[in-house]
């Protein structure tokens, strides 16, 4: 049977103070195998997006338990789950987040250099052309299309090797035939480096790629993904 990746137990969250408060996520309990695949999916303002920042250690819970490959997130001070982020999640989000006034080899390197990791530029220059930019890397953000922006985002979540790849809409800002193309490149990678990928999607199409859906409706899931017990069973084994 494949490890566990993400444990999640019994989580809430609320955010927002006094009348302006929201409870986004309510009592989650929820594990992903190492190696899968999984589409978070709801309708807006559902805690879906919440809920993946919730397992980057983006956001902290108020109660409940969060593990990452055994790792007890809301053990954790807030340095150390940065540390912990940076050596084993990578981050792709909607809008990119590059640096604009630094080149692509720069927006991939310079987040390994700040995590002392030997060799960044050569690592960043290797993960640039592993994701199609060789030609691009002296350009800086503003001289790329969007697709190559996203491109150089998913070198950067790349490039320290994580173990857990989180997506947020990764193609929300493409066009169609872009998006495709970056939805090739990430399940490519998830798969050739055999790396959990969770994403939030709007796109059916791109949830349904996944090996597994789990549904987020007013804070709490409402469908783990498994039509059974048998199947649940074949994705949770090697």
């Amino acid at each position: 049977m494949a490890r566990t990746m993400i444990a999640l137990k019994n989580a809430d969250l609320t955010l927002g103070q006094a009348a302006a408060s929201v409870h986004v996520l309510k009592s989650m309990t929820l594990d992903i195998g190492a190696g899968q695949s999984v589409g978070i999916v709801g309708p807006s303002g559902s805690g879906k997006s919440t809920l993946l920042m919730v397992l980057a250690g983006l956001e902290k819970l108020d109660s409940g338990e969060i593990f990452i490959d055994n790792t007890p997130l809301h053990g954790l001070s807030e340095d150390q789950v940065a540390a912990f982020r940076g050596r084993n999640i990578g981050i792709v989000f909607q809008s990119f987040h590059l640096i604009p006034n630094m080149t692509a080899l720069e927006n991939v390197a310079v987040p390994l250099e700040l995590a002392n990791v030997p060799g960044a530029f050569d690592i960043a220059r290797r993960e640039l052309v592993s994701v199609g930019l060789g030609e691009r890397l002296s350009h800086y953000p503003g001289q790329l299309s969007g697709g190559e922006q996203q491109r150089v985002a998913i070198a950067r979540a790349l490039a320290p090797s994580p173990k857990l790849l989180i997506a947020d809409e990764p193609t929300g800002n493409l066009d169609a035939e872009t998006g495709r193309q970056i939805a090739d490149l990430i399940f490519s990678k998830q798969a050739e480096r055999d790396m959990t990928l969770v994403l939030v999607t709007h796109d059916p199409s791109l949830a349904e790629r996944c090996s597994r859906q789990i549904q987020v409706r007013s804070g709490e899931i409402v469908s783990h993904g498994y039509k059974s017990d048998d199947a649940r069973a074949e994705a949770l084994t090697a």
